[in-house]
């Protein structure tokens, strides 16, 4: 990345009075609750810094507010002390922010001042509607600093408040809101969130912040079980209850006992698994598999899930009593597109999880503050328009990647298969592509297709074939041909049960981060994965 010049020009006394009077109308507003516009550090050459935040209080009194590389401070949720930009590469020469009418926010660039890209465009003056701000707006600042334009309330949190959770987002503030009414309380709770979204780690914060923490927690995935021996597992077997069990099975129910059972991908429930389950919520009492003598049990039951339960209610694959059972108390929890603000913060605290381990924390905080930013400004906004499918475990899982695969360098390194993988399900908020009209089909031949076109529409289209075919101008039938050509394509006929296996335990069973990983068509994928009996 080429780095631009540092900004030298005079700091007009517009920026300290502003800053005085943003630091007055911080300790004096009137409503913590108040919807302000607010810029959120997420990539800063200093990388720990991801996650301060700069409350444009001054914009909702009716003011300017102006931002330089002197000031005003951003600070860290919770923390009353912050500091400036203080790159050296962002002028003295502020940046104004206006109030508009109707709700809108005018940004204007003094001349000779900083280099801003709004959105991926140049801009040197832009007025925004309540809908971009609503969305997030994504500044970048003379290619080093990004920071997210949005909207959010000034109500701070205690230091420290997170309950094991990392990030600002109203969305996680209300889910640590529901935690923490819930916790002290002996009410079955069902967590309902999209695959990689956190539900386990609720379920944890939950457990800990109750009065069984000292007791045993014990998780269950129910997709991973077996469906003829889900019944043993959960509520115990006798000896010779069934073909196999030659020995007394205790059942995850009084394995939790006084403590509590985590229930994962509940809806993957056998239909006399349920029958069980809706039993021990009624009366606290469970017959274990060959028993006939009821067992009291003491258990507080979290269950999670990604399905709708609803419409397997209305398909006869879900009980509606369990379902009003378990969701005693409801919780949702917010996709990773819908938490853009805490991208910066949650990749900051994997990398430093997997920096440490390879003695390479320093890279966060680095001395020369002329160097370039080991995160790229680039890069980050690379992350934070993609729409994120596998949601937190994806980001964890990629992180990690590039930082291993970086190491010993001073700056992160993002190789193709990465690259593919982040265009592969296009950005957020980018409008779809326009379909290749039919007759497009028809004047293209498959031949005149090159291999970087195939691949390139094949990650771009999260590997659907159809979809690739379209934007491609040919035949579905003639993409077969051209993958079986292409040296770096391969099939999932052509995968080895072993690499399906290890690839499947790497990402969770995440279906969508691993046709990413291993590149190949989502459908066939699946084909293979019910094969193995891995779906």
């Amino acid at each position: 990345m080429s780095r631009s010049e540092p900004r030298d020009s005079q700091s007009p006394p517009l920026v300290a009075e502003v800053s005085t009077a943003i630091g007055h109308e911080r300790r004096a507003a009137a409503s913590a609750d108040q919807v302000v516009p607010v810029l959120t550090l997420l990539s800063h050459p200093t990388a720990t810094r991801a996650g301060e935040r700069l409350l444009l209080e001054g914009i909702a009194a009716g003011r300017e507010v102006a931002l330089s590389r002197n000031g005003p401070n951003f600070t860290r949720p919770g923390e009353t002390f912050g500091q400036p930009l203080s790159d050296p590469f962002v002028s003295r020469n502020p940046l104004v922010f206006s109030p508009g009418e109707g709700g809108r926010l005018r940004l204007r660039v003094g001349e000779g001042g900083t280099r801003v890209v709004a959105d991926e465009r140049l801009v040197t003056s832009r007025e925004f509607t309540p809908e971009e701000l609503a969305a997030g707006v994504l500044l970048e600042l003379s290619g080093r600093v990004v920071l997210l334009l949005h909207l959010d309330s000034g109500r701070a949190r205690a230091p420290g408040d997170t309950l094991g959770m990392v990030g600002e987002s109203p969305g996680i503030r209300r889910v640590r809101e529901h935690i923490q009414r819930i916790a002290d309380l002996h009410v079955p709770v069902l967590i309902r969130g999209e695959t990689g979204t956190g539900k386990e780690l609720v379920a944890q914060a939950i457990h800990q912040h109750g009065p069984r923490k000292g007791h045993s927690f014990i998780s269950v995935n129910l997709g991973a079980i077996p469906k003829e021996l889900a019944a043993a597992e959960l509520f115990g077997a006798h000896r010779g209850a069934f073909t196999g069990a030659t020995r007394e099975r205790e059942g995850f129910f009084r394995a939790a006992q006084g403590g509590t059972l985590f229930l994962d991908e509940v809806g993957e429930a056998p239909p006399e698994v349920q029958v069980m389950l809706l039993r021990v919520l009624e009366t606290g009492e469970l017959y274990p598999v060959g028993g006939h003598t009821p067992i009291k049990t003491d258990v507080r039951l979290i269950a999670a899930t990604d399905a709708n339960l609803e419409e397997h209610i209305r398909e006869g694959r879900f009980k509606a009593p369990l379902l009003h059972r378990l969701a005693g108390y409801e919780i949702r929890l917010p996709p990773l597109r819908e938490r853009r603000e805490d991208i910066g913060m949650l990749f900051q605290h994997f990398a430093r999880e997997e920096l440490e381990a390879i003695g390479e924390a320093h890279r966060l905080t680095p001395r020369d503050p002329y160097a370039e930013p080991w995160l790229s400004a680039s890069l980050a906004v690379r992350l934070l328009r993609y729409s994120w499918p596998g949601n937190i475990r994806q980001l964890r899982n990629l992180t990690r990647q590039l930082v291993i695969g970086s190491r010993g360098q001073p700056v992160l390194q993002l190789d193709s298969r990465l690259a593919g993988e982040l265009d592969a399900t296009g950005p957020v908020q980018k409008p779809a592509e326009p379909a290749a009209p039919p007759t497009a089909v028809a004047r293209r031949k498959s031949t005149e297709v090159t291999g970087d076109e195939l691949l390139s529409a094949l990650r771009r289209h999260a590997w659907d074939l159809k979809s690739a075919a379209d934007a491609l101008g040919i035949p579905r039938s003639s993409i077969y041909d051209l993958i079986d050509k292409h040296p770096n394509i391969r099939r999932a006929g052509t995968l080895s049960a072993e690499e399906i296996a290890a690839c499947h335990r790497e990402c969770g069973g995440d279906l969508d981060a691993m046709v990413q990983r291993l590149e190949v068509s989502k459908k066939a994928l699946n084909r293979r994965l019910k094969e193995l009996g891995l779906a």
